[in-house]
């Protein structure tokens, strides 16, 4: 049914059950005392909790939940003996009164004297589509079978394996290089709890289906143990690496080396030519492995190759496979007096969890004694908040599992000499504009440069002559989730979440300066990615990038909220303030006119505001917004902080639009995708700022300095080669000058060099790709048919790459396509206006849809100023143009979209603002 609640003049409709349930929990884990806790919620009553005995003195999570709500908890270690129920047992769980069993993981048999009892019945968990992959390890073999799909079915139980009707399933696509915990964490865990409630609600409206399951795909495979896991090396690389992935990280798949056993873990299929490394002879397998700085390259026998990041030997100890022949090396440190305290403090927590065990001493191994998994999280937490300077990781525990190698890993970190993993960077190389330029050509994800998770690569095309620079990841759907993850992690539990305001702005000016030392490799990686002439790339486009960033480095500390007098109930007394409060996960798109400049115009203060960030370059100029990638590494910023993905707008822009954990999408791009995003934001709600497509009108009046007009003129529309979002895209000219201006602009449009950008004496680069390019040419012949007057241009130029030649229309009437559409390239549109038609030219300059830049030439103030009172753009330019400064907010009205960048006013776009009331 559904309850309508009225707040005011809003009406809320709200879903609503209309039975409750009394209800037996069968299981144990964090996922059944999610499942538990969310029922109570929904108003349910749990009468009983059927969970393990303790293990090593420590309560199961279900048990631990139940017993603070005062909800009867049993834990019995089995149910039936030699086959046949304990009536002891039964008659304790017969106690309770249960309308339904739920088994959200339940690793006990449960006899059908309880599965049948309830009115209800049970319903049961299980991680996989049934009726493929019944048994204990299901996402397990889903993984190692290679299944696209995964997911759960809620069914109801049976006196078979699995077998009982379907009550609903859940799917979600499985990534190329998913393991176990991926698909947990991202969708059986979070998915599995919600839908398990959805499924109790189903039954206490009578409106729960029982579905037969169909025999055609059902298939059965046992409980994968370690004695089963050993690697069969007459393979393919897939098998191979889906072996080793549903392996991870339990049982463990492993072969033979130098006579020990050793585990795999952290595998990835491996699309590049066979890297530099020393060899490792591996029993069974009939080519060695290879030890490489990323990690052991093994082969399958279709000659592809997987990299495995970790390894552990049989006495537990877990090493990065890169250090395989080091892994011995490192020597025991001397601990000073307050490490050793904290060493005591430590001992402590370790003790706390370990509660079954006497004495902490250097070789209690962690996980031997007794811990799971929570307890790394309860243990990393406690060390957290008592040395907040220490960082460590889950995956730091499974490194070093043993107390004293725990030690000596935490003070490793404590004094910066843990040998942090060095960022692992695969250049193309490039002897260009009389240097070697190292380009990475990798999605940048959570502090590492990766392949895409499937493989796929694009080519990023020189536009100068057509020629391949590098072969770039084009990231997946995949990848998006990976890094959103990434940066949610950052954002929420990292370093980045707790770092002060102050130290926020360091690092922002390490990276400014680590930009302006590298600005001429930027500027020539941007003249060859996006032909933007060296020359304007230094000053512009790297130039301007330097400073955004040191201008939004200076506001991080100085965010600040108010004081608000409010009305005052006496004798109490009330104090309200706001707090400016960063937004979470942003995500960024940026075009491929400006690739390092958009970037740095929207990170910058998104990073100033405190949130971390997603950005998708270009798809044919994702090179620079790379490069900064590995800059912002190399200045410090944390892990998750800022990821990189080039790839397709509509596939991975799409995706970060729509993605639940995004809180704010920047874009700068085309009228229609930011519509597009718009309606994709929409799903969750997400703070969206556009700064779409423009066709600027430039005014000229005759009482102008007519050569400035000029000179101006030409630059508002051919600076940039025309590829700039405020560029003139419409010139009205007074009648008393129009043909001494358009006399004087071919002039000088004769005396530009056309030629390769990495030429100082170039004034006019090519177009930016191929498709641009055709449009443009396109554009110029709409012009010619509708009636304008091809004055000079509309060709490309006879030589290899996308170069046009400077284009200037005249003739051009209102209801013409140039007119109305932006050209986004070097094609001066001019219209003529009666002498002293002021308001006339005014409104035919406002007579479109876009709103973004204008511009006036006027010695006339008073004129220029009332004009620029009633253009409707976001910029007005008077006797200039395209003088855009960091300080100056930027953004457009109408159809060139909403929000701004640079300025105090962007910082707003990535920040919330919270109202706190207090009493007192």
């Amino acid at each position: 049914m559904a309850v309508e609640v009225h707040l005011g003049k809003m009406k809320v409709r709200m879903k609503a059950y209309q039975h409750k349930l009394k209800l037996a929990l069968i299981g144990q884990s964090i996922f059944g005392q999610e499942v538990y806790n969310k029922l109570r919620k929904e108003g349910h009553k749990v009468v009983g909790v059927f969970t393990v005995p303790d293990k090593n003195g420590q309560a199961d999570p279900l048990a631990l939940a139940a017993e603070k709500d005062g909800t009867p908890v049993f834990k019995f270690p089995r149910w039936r003996t030699k086959g046949k129920p304990i009536q002891e047992v039964i008659a304790a769980y017969k106690s309770v009164g249960a309308e339904l069993n739920v088994l959200p993981f339940c690793t006990q048999f449960i006899p059908m004297d309880v599965i049948d009892c309830p009115k209800h019945g049970s319903i049961i968990y299980h991680p996989s589509i049934l009726p493929r992959h019944r048994g204990a390890s299901a996402i397990n073999w889903t993984l190692i079978q290679g299944d696209k799909k995964a997911g759960f079915t809620i069914f109801w139980a049976d006196d078979g394996l699995d077998t009982g009707p379907i009550l609903l399933q859940r799917e979600c696509d499985v990534g190329q290089n998913d393991t176990v915990d991926d698909l947990y964490n991202r969708f059986l865990f979070p998915e599995g709890v919600k839908a398990m409630v959805e499924a109790v609600h189903l039954i206490a409206d009578g409106k729960a289906p029982r579905i037969p399951q169909p025999k055609e795909g059902a298939t059965y495979e046992g409980i994968q143990k370690k004695e089963n896991a050993e690697i069969s090396w007459d393979q393919p690389a897939a098998a191979l690496h889906n072996w080793i992935r549903g392996h991870d990280k339990v049982p463990g798949a492993w072969a033979t080396i130098n006579d020990q056993v050793v585990t795999f873990y952290g595998s990835s299929l491996l699309d590049a030519s066979v890297p530099a490394g020393q060899e490792l002879a591996i029993r069974g397998a009939s080519r060695p492995g290879l030890v490489t700085k990323n990690g052991l390259v093994i082969f399958g026998n279709d000659g592809k190759m997987v990299l495995v990041r970790n390894l552990q030997f049989q006495d537990g100890k877990m090493i990065p496979a890169s250090k395989y022949f080091s892994a011995d090396e490192t020597t025991t440190l001397e601990l000073t007096e307050e490490e050793k305290k904290m060493a005591e403090d430590i001992k402590a927590i370790w003790k706390g969890i370990l509660s079954n065990v006497p004495v902490i001493e250097d070789s209690t191994d962690f996980f031997k004694s007794g811990a799971s998994s929570m307890h790394v999280v309860r243990m990393l937490e406690e060390i957290k908040q008592k040395y907040s300077g220490l960082q460590l990781q889950n995956e730091d525990v499974y490194m070093a599992t043993k107390f004293a190698d725990f030690i000596q890993m935490a003070v490793r970190k404590l004094r910066g000499e843990d040998g942090e993993e060095e960022l692992v960077i695969d250049y193309v190389s490039k002897n260009v504009n009389n240097m070697t330029v190292n380009m990475p050509y990798q999605c940048f994800i959570n502090g590492q440069f990766v392949n895409a998770d499937d493989g796929k690569t694009y080519d990023t095309i020189n536009p100068t002559d057509g020629s391949v620079i590098a072969s770039v990841s084009s990231a997946s759907l995949a990848d998006v989730d990976r890094a959103v993850a990434a940066a949610k992690e950052a954002f929420e539990n990292g370093e980045w979440g707790r770092m002060n305001a102050r130290e926020r702005g360091r690092l922002m000016y390490k990276l400014a300066d680590l930009m302006e030392e590298h600005q001429e490799e930027l500027a020539t990686i941007e003249s060859i990615d996006s032909g933007a002439v060296y020359t304007l790339a230094l000053k512009t486009h790297i130039g301007m990038s330097v400073q955004t960033f040191r201008y939004f480095a200076g506001w991080c500390d100085k965010i600040q909220g108010a004081t608000i007098p409010i009305s005052q109930a006496r004798p109490n007394h009330n104090l309200t303030f706001t707090k400016k409060e960063p937004i979470g996960v942003c995500a960024i798109v940026i075009p491929w006119n400006y690739p390092l400049m958009m970037l740095a115009w929207k990170s910058a203060a998104c990073l100033a505001a405190g949130n971390t960030l997603v950005l998708k370059t270009a798809q044919v100029t994702p090179l620079t917004a790379l490069k900064f990638a590995e800059l912002s590494a190399k200045a410090g910023f944390p892990k998750g902080v800022i990821n990189i993905l080039p790839g397709s707008g509509g596939l991975v822009g799409q995706h970060l639009s729509k993605h639940p954990d995004v809180r704010k999408v920047g874009f700068t791009g085309s009228t229609p995708t930011g519509k597009e995003i718009m309606k994709s934001a929409a799903t969750n709600l997400k703070k969206v700022s556009l700064e779409l497509g423009g066709k600027s009108p430039l005014i000229i009046f005759s009482d102008c300095e007519l050569d400035k007009a000029v000179k101006m003129g030409m630059g508002a529309v051919y600076f940039n080669k025309g590829e700039n979002c405020i560029a003139a895209g419409r010139l009205f000219v007074e009648e008393s000058i129009h043909d001494e201006f358009v006399r004087k602009v071919v002039e000088e449009i004769k005396k530009m060099k056309i030629g390769d950008p990495l030429d100082r004496s170039t004034d006019h680069g090519p177009q930016n790709h191929k498709a641009h390019l055709e449009k443009l040419l396109k554009y110029c012949e709409t012009g010619v048919k509708e009636g304008a007057t091809l004055v000079y241009g509309g060709r490309q130029v006879c030589r290899p790459g996308f170069f046009m030649e400077p284009t200037v229309f005249t003739d051009v009437e209102d209801h013409m396509y140039i007119a109305q559409e932006e050209s986004f390239g070097p094609v001066m549109v001019i219209s003529k206006f009666k002498n002293g038609d002021v308001d006339g030219v005014l409104q035919r300059a406002n007579t479109t849809e876009y709103g973004l830049a204008s511009g006036v030439f006027t010695k006339d103030i008073s004129k220029a100023l009332y004009i620029s009172e009633k253009l409707e753009a976001g910029t007005v330019f008077i006797n200039t143009y395209n003088k855009t400064d960091v300080a100056a907010p930027f953004g457009g009205f109408k159809q060139s979209g909403f929000g701004k960048d640079l300025g105090e006013e962007a910082l707003h776009e990535y920040l919330r603002t919270k109202a706190v009331t207090v009493e007192y």
